[in-house]
Formats: C-alpha cells, sequence, structure tokens
C-alpha cells in the first residue's frame, strides 16, 4: 500500500535559526499525526546539518530542494549527493517547477540527477507539471506526459520504489487561478496510468503522488479525498507549523 506523505518545502525562505525553531515545532507538533502519515521537511542547503539535529530519532525525514548532476570536482556552488547524505538527508527534490523556469533545468540533467541521487541511497521527489499557457492550450497531458517519461525511461521497476512523483500546475501557483480536486485527481490519474504502462500496475499502484499546486489546510481535505493524490508538496504553508501539521490531518 502506498504512503500518503505530507512534504514541506521551505524555498529559499527562513535563517537558520528560524528555520531550527520551525523544525522543533514541526517535530513537536508531529504527534498529533497518525502513523500512516509521513512527514517530510525540504529546506535549504544552509539548514540542513542543524534542521537534521532537530529531526534525528523523529517520524519527520529531511530533504533537499535540489542536488548537484555531478558526483563532485570543480563546479563551484553546487552541493552533491555525498554531502547531501552526509548532513542526514533522506529526500531529494528535483525538477520543481521553479527550478525548470528559473534555472533552465531539463530533463536530461534531472536524468543525472535521479541517478546520482538513487545511488546514494536518497529516495528522489520529482515535479512535474504544465505551466498556465501549456494549460489553456490543452497540452497539459502531453507536456507531463513527456516530463515523466523523459525521466523516468531511464529507469527500472525497482528504482522506482525509490521514487515519488509530485504534480505541480504551475499556473495554479501564485496567479490566482486555482485547480479543482478534479483537475488535480485527472492529471494524477493520467500519471499512475503513465506509469501502469511503463513499469506496471503493481510500480503504478504502489508509487506515491503528491499535489504540489497551493495546498492549504482550507483545501486539502478535498484534495486528499481522491483516489489518485496521495498527499501533497507544500510550499507556502509549509512555513507555520500549525498549517502544515493541518494539511497533514487531512486524510
Amino acid at each position: 500500500m502506498r504512503k500518503h506523505i505530507v512534504a514541506g518545502n521551505w524555498k529559499m525562505n527562513t535563517t537558520v535559526p528560524e528555520g531550527v525553531e520551525l523544525a522543533k515545532a514541526v517535530v513537536a507538533k508531529s504527534a498529533e499525526l497518525p502513523a500512516d502519515v509521513k512527514l517530510i521537511i525540504a529546506t535549504p542547503f544552509t539548514h540542513l546539518y542543524p534542521v537534521n539535529e532537530v529531526v534525528k530519532g523523529s517520524a519527520v525525514g529531511l530533504s533537499a530542494e535540489n542536488c548537484a548532476d555531478k558526483e563532485k570536482g570543480a563546479y563551484t556552488g553546487e552541493v552533491s549527493v555525498s554531502m547531501l547524505r552526509s548532513v542526514g538527508c533522506e529526500y531529494t527534490i528535483l525538477g520543481h517547477s521553479e527550478r525548470r523556469q528559473y534555472y533552465g533545468e531539463t530533463d536530461e540533467k534531472l536524468v543525472d540527477k535521479t541517478r546520482l541521487a538513487l545511488e546514494a541511497g536518497l529516495q528522489v521527489i520529482l515535479c512535474v507539471g504544465e505551466n498556465l499557457e501549456e494549460r489553456e492550450a490543452g497540452k497539459h497531458f502531453d507536456v507531463v506526459g513527456a516530463q515523466t517519461r523523459n525521466v523516468l525511461s531511464h529507469f527500472s521497476a525497482e528504482d522506482m520504489a525509490k521514487v515519488i512523483i509530485a504534480y505541480e500546475p504551475v499556473w495554479a501557483i501564485g496567479t490566482g487561478k486555482t485547480a479543482t480536486a478534479d483537475q488535480a485527481e485527472e492529471i494524477h490519474a493520467y500519471i499512475r496510468s503513465l506509469l501502469a504502462e511503463m513499469f506496471g500496475a503493481q510500480v503504478a499502484d504502489d508509487t506515491t503522488i503528491l499535489y504540489g499546486g497551493s495546498c492549504k489546510p482550507s483545501n486539502a481535505k478535498e484534495l486528499f479525498a481522491k483516489p489518485d493524490i496521495d498527499g501533497g508538496l507544500i510550499g507556502g504553508a509549509a512555513l507555520k507549523a500549525d498549517d502544515f501539521i493541518g494539511i497533514a490531518l487531512s486524510f
């Protein structure tokens, strides 16, 4: 049975002391959650070591927000998967829409990052999703299908045990437009059908698919009630422990 996961992506927010306090609040409140809900927090690189000291021994998992596409060497400013493992990371987000939009992240580069992450023992939260122009042109299935295939076709059914997919309707993030629960479920079901084609029904059924489009305590229950939505990749609401836990209590 696939896991229910609520993952908080802090993005480029909080100082290290603020992040440590937020992590403490999340860990303290995580006791309220049922055993079948997994919490993950993804922090800036600078926060990983001190936040790991907070979450160590708790039920809260630690994730990076990105990793390098090279193993090591003369790549100034990059952070490798072995560095992430050395500070206690269990997961990394890859292919977030902001990385694709602002930093030229390509599917080809994501294949390299995913391979390195999996080889290092990290679980991958792979993001896919269409922008407003693509949605309005009716290309959302084509875009999400291509992103999914372009990366995951390079991996095996066994690898998929360490992959979580997050669907981000980029057009519904900060635009004033909202994806309905039915729109979200439609794409999640499509992604699961793709996984069945690629890896078989068992892998498709076992893969956790998160919703990443402005999920809040006010809409999480409706979203999580859908059969193919297994949790959320949370942005702004993850910066407040009460909101983050409120979302996780919505299953």
